[in-house]
């Protein structure tokens, strides 16, 4: 009889307690996961809830996440003092057009790191990202006085070209990635029926690159509708304040109000759920795209 013959197929090796582990290693993620977004939005959940309720029950214990009564004097009460409407419409001014102008000019430089070779190339783009090293803090004083030389001391413009300043490091970081990750062929074609660089990259690259437009975006957005401390720094006339400063001084008048700096505090997160909302469908893929590749 041959050796075939007596061969017996192996029995399939048992799971064991590895079935088990697994299990219970999902189900420690998941708990971990649901605790920290608990941990994350409870906050927030909490700043709405009382938002809406009277100062009469700001402070009831146990705390309460159901306004009862609710109340949207609040809210109205915050949009009609203070000429916070104007601080809405500057801070709004300022974050839009730092948006465009930065992603613009990132684009621009970010195509031209990641496609074409020019003398001193990467010195340059490593010294472009000296920029996500230095602490915004200690440019107070040289930008105040760069500001005071420029004449844009006390105005929304120099806000706007700082804040541009500011954002062209990452926002290049991440486009760079993205734009390297693009067959050179598809351009290769392109040149061939006779394209230029600005039809390349206007017709081609930035379609192409939604991904990482989007998570520029909504960090460029971000970064201009919270900051504080320059806004601070330059700007003196209470007509031409941002909706930070005006929320701190609103705050500081009001410190016991509690529903109502809550109220005026949900009002400027809603341009920031917007955006992200808007952009949030490509915001991952951009976001590791950039970070990864490049």
């Amino acid at each position: 009889m041959s050796v075939a013959a007596h061969a017996r197929p192996r029995p399939a090796p048992s799971p064991g307690p590895q079935r088990p582990r697994l299990r219970a290693a999902t189900v420690g993620r998941y708990v971990a996961l649901v605790v920290g977004a608990t941990v994350m939005v409870l906050p927030f959940v909490y700043m709405l809830s009382t938002s809406f309720k009277s100062q009469t029950y700001v402070l009831t214990i146990p705390p309460q996440f159901v306004p009862h009564p609710a109340t949207v004097a609040n809210y109205t009460t915050a949009w009609g003092s203070h000429d916070f409407g104007r601080y809405f419409v500057n801070s709004l001014i300022v974050a839009f057009f730092t948006t465009v102008l930065s992603l613009l000019l990132s684009s621009m430089m970010a195509y031209g790191f990641a496609r074409f070779g020019f003398r001193g190339k990467e010195v340059l783009y490593r010294l472009l990202l000296l920029g996500l090293m230095i602490p915004a803090m200690m440019l107070i004083i040289p930008q105040f006085v760069l500001a005071k030389y420029l004449g844009l001391l006390d105005s929304l413009a120099g806000l706007v070209v700082f804040y541009v300043a500011g954002s062209l490091p990452l926002n290049t970081f991440l486009l760079r990635g993205f734009f390297a990750a693009i067959p050179v062929e598809l351009e290769q074609a392109m040149q061939v029926d006779g394209a230029g660089p600005w039809t390349r990259y206007r017709r081609l690259i930035l379609p192409l690159a939604k991904p990482a437009l989007a998570t520029a975006t909504i960090f460029t957005f971000l970064a201009s509708w919270d900051e504080f401390a320059w806004s601070l720094t330059i700007i003196s006339t209470p007509s031409k304040q941002t909706l930070p400063l005006a929320i701190s001084l609103f705050h500081g008048q009001n410190s016991t109000l509690w529903g109502l700096v809550f109220a005026a505090s949900m009002i400027a997160v809603l341009p920031v759920i917007a955006v992200f909302l808007i952009f949030q469908r490509h915001f991952v893929q951009g976001l590791t795209s950039g970070a990864v590749k490049g």
